[in-house]
């Protein structure tokens, strides 16, 4: 390869310039293994040796310090392939395959575009031309060894640090709140600031049962997080922020602070473009995870508890919002609601009424999906008015040890179909070992067989995966089993549930917890009539029908039972009495107000009632003008005689304005002949002037 590489450089690859690419993996290997970068420019000899001035050797050692597993963050191999994709480049000098490439994507694209501009590759051990089938054959064995090189060291390293993973010797970057002691053992950080700071995080996690509930918690007492940086100039710092959500989630989802050591939580993957992605990995692919193995903030059992809290708090931005953590609004069934039509979650929403705040469970994910009316929306007071006293007369012992004994059947089910999945999953992964087996057992050149054990082997694999994926979607739908303590505590709750959920001092949020240890979820539908289906955890289901509530008019609406007061103070009383009596009654309106003489007028005559004039014209009084005439007196005489008590008046209004009763057989009197001082003639005449009759006001 070296006698002849002379006869590969021509006239044509000489008129192009020689690029020489140095670049070593590390910033510790250039300033100290300084004997690799004084080979790798010494090529440029190579390079005038074979013609080329020296002025046309062109140097790109801008990678310095960069790895070759990735041409992306490199910026001089970019140049270089840039250079020879446009025929500039005659020849290609890097000490080794491994300077210019250690992956296969970047080598044979390189290889390709040589190639196509007739470019030659020099190493240490020859010059190579791309366009020859030998020399690209050999170029590619050798990029392949530079890769599976670099895949032999990373593992020799993967291995020890998985060896002390394993053990839990490893020494891992701490989070914030933990650090090593002189003795390499990870303890509560000394400061007691970042303890409380994380004690309060823990606490007020634990009260509210929500992140952004913790969050909010911090802002508003103006608390700051601790932090310290991994990286860049403040690297190793204690910081205060404020905290965010996605911190307070780091904090409850590590380990650590439950005193647990783990490894292996994350798997990262590269994607086209060079970007990386990480992802969190299920508890069962970890690496390491041991409890107890240094001090930690909470325990175990709270870690855990945490976890199941979280998990639930998830599922409230799903697809199917199956739950949602209790907050402190009065709706009682928040996140449990069904639409009965079309099956979906209900949300809530809240109005305001007289400074309270009614619930309404609203149905419109369809209606935001596609511009359409909503499904149905349901006033939530009278639903959970029900479901309280469906659960105060449902939660009592016998009912408990009832549903106690079911859930044990079912777990017992449950544990049988699990085992069932568990041993489908051995069977596929037997058939997928066995068809690996038969696959690698074949004769590689043997291509009818080759692709047919090959589509087998696939084929047996995807039913590995579906029978594993099968297996942790209905473990985590399944309910977990109840223990022996668990059960008592449940028992113990059918004589306190009543006393608590009657406890005007029971928060809300409380009441909502209760509800969702008893309840999986309601369905309503809202027809003529609310039908109502409630499913409690155990299987036992309960239906009723509610009336439908009254329209925000009716509400408003004047009661009956105030109409027919008014009904029947009207054949007494005039509208101004009436208000007066009305609230001395404590009655008030359908707006809760107090009564006047207009909003009795107004209900008068909304609801057709015969007014008190007309109700005494019934009564065969008459009027000032009709006594007058009936007297053969001037109706100011009949005042005055009225005035006198002489006659007897009814007020029919405010204004003081009167019907009188009938005189009877009393003589008419003329009124010329009468005078005030002859009270002789009239001795029912009070002699008392402060007796006299005066209209009923």
């Amino acid at each position: 390869m070296t006698g002849n590489a002379h006869q590969k450089v021509t006239a044509n690859h000489l008129r192009r310039d020689a690029y020489l690419y140095v670049r070593q993996s590390t910033v510790r290997q250039v300033f100290e293994n300084t004997e690799s970068t004084r080979r790798q420019y010494a090529l440029r000899e190579r390079a005038v040796a074979m013609g080329w001035p020296i002025e046309r050797v062109v140097v790109i050692d801008s990678d310095q310090g960069q790895s070759g597993a990735s041409g992306v963050d490199r910026e001089g191999f970019q140049t270089l392939v840039g250079e020879v994709g446009m025929g500039r480049v005659g020849i290609v000098l890097g000490l080794e395959v491994s300077r210019l490439a250690r992956n296969s994507t970047d080598w044979h694209r390189l290889l390709e575009i040589c190639a196509l501009t007739d470019t030659l590759i020099l190493d240490e051990d020859g010059v190579y031309s791309p366009s020859d089938f030998n020399d690209r054959l050999l170029l590619g064995l050798k990029g392949t060894m530079s890769e599976a090189e670099l895949h032999v060291l990373r593992a020799r390293l993967r291995g020890g640090i998985l060896n002390q993973a394993r053990r839990g010797a490893l020494r891992t970057p701490l989070p914030v709140g933990l650090v090593y002691d002189p003795q390499g053992k990870a303890v509560l950080d000394p400061d007691g600031q970042v303890q409380k700071s994380l004690e309060l995080l823990f606490e007020t996690f634990e009260r509210t049962g929500s992140a952004s509930a913790t969050v909010r918690h911090f802002r508003e007492q103006g608390l700051r997080f601790p932090r310290r940086p991994r990286s860049g100039p403040h690297k190793g710092e204690l910081l205060w922020e404020s905290l965010r959500h996605w911190r307070v989630l780091g904090v409850l989802h590590n380990p650590r602070y439950a005193g647990a050591f783990c490894f292996g939580r994350h798997r990262t993957r590269k994607r086209v473009g060079g970007t990386v992605v990480v992802e969190m990995l299920p508890r069962d692919e970890w690496t390491a995870l041991l409890p107890d193995a240094h001090p930690g903030y909470i325990t175990w059992e709270r870690f855990e508890a945490n976890e199941k809290r979280l998990r639930d708090n998830a599922q409230a931005h799903g697809a199917e919002r199956r739950k949602s953590p209790p907050r402190e609004g009065p709706a009682l069934l928040q996140g449990l609601v069904l639409c009965g039509w079309c099956g979906r979650r209900m949300t809530v929403r809240y109005h305001t009424r007289r400074g309270d705040q009614w619930p309404e469970y609203v149905c419109q994910r369809q209606g935001i999906d596609s511009a359409s009316p909503k499904c149905q929306s349901i006033p939530g007071a009278g639903i959970d008015a029900a479901i309280g006293d469906l659960l105060i007369e449902t939660v009592t012992p016998v009912t408990l040890e009832v549903a106690l004994e079911v859930q044990a059947e079912l777990d017992a089910r449950i544990h049988e179909a699990d085992a069932l999945r568990r041993q489908r999953v051995e069977r596929a992964r037997h058939e997928a070992d066995l068809a690996r087996r038969r696959f690698m057992e074949v004769d590689p050149g043997n291509r009818l067989v080759v692709d047919v054990l090959e589509a087998e082997w696939n084929d047996k694999l995807r039913g590995l995966h579906q029978a594993q994926e099968e297996l942790e979607q209905r473990r985590a739908a399944d309910h977990p089993a109840i223990g022996e303590e668990q059960r008592a505590q449940i028992l113990a709750l059918a004589t306190d549930f009543p006393r608590l959920w009657s406890d005007p001092r029971t928060p809300q949020r409380e009441r909502k917890r209760m509800v969702r240890l008893l309840i999986e979820d309601v369905t309503l539908r809202k027809d003529k009539e609310i039908a109502v289906g409630v499913r409690f955890r155990g299987g036992a289901t309960r239906s009723f029908t509610l009336p439908l509530a009254p329209r925000a008019w009716e509400l408003r609406q004047m009661p009956g039972q105030v109409v027919a007061e008014i009904d029947a103070l009207l054949d007494h009383h005039t509208e101004q009495q009436i208000a007066a009596i009305l609230n001395a009654r404590g009655l008030v309106s359908g707006e809760g107000k107090r009564f006047n003489a207009l909003m009795v007028q107004r209900v008068r005559r909304s609801y057709g009632l015969k007014t008190r004039r007309d109700r005494l014209r019934d009564a065969a009084m008459l009027t000032g003008v009709e006594i007058a005439q009936l007297l053969g007196v001037s109706p100011q005489t009949v005042k005055i005689w009225r005035n006198r008590g002489l006659l007897r008046a009814h007020a029919y209004n405010d204004k003081n304005e009167c019907l009188y009763e009938h005189p009877g057989d009393a003589p008419p009197v003329k009124s010329q002949g009468w005078k005030l001082s002859e009270r002789r003639r009239f001795p029912e005449v009070p002699s008392n002037p402060t007796q006299e009759v005066q209209c009923e006001v």
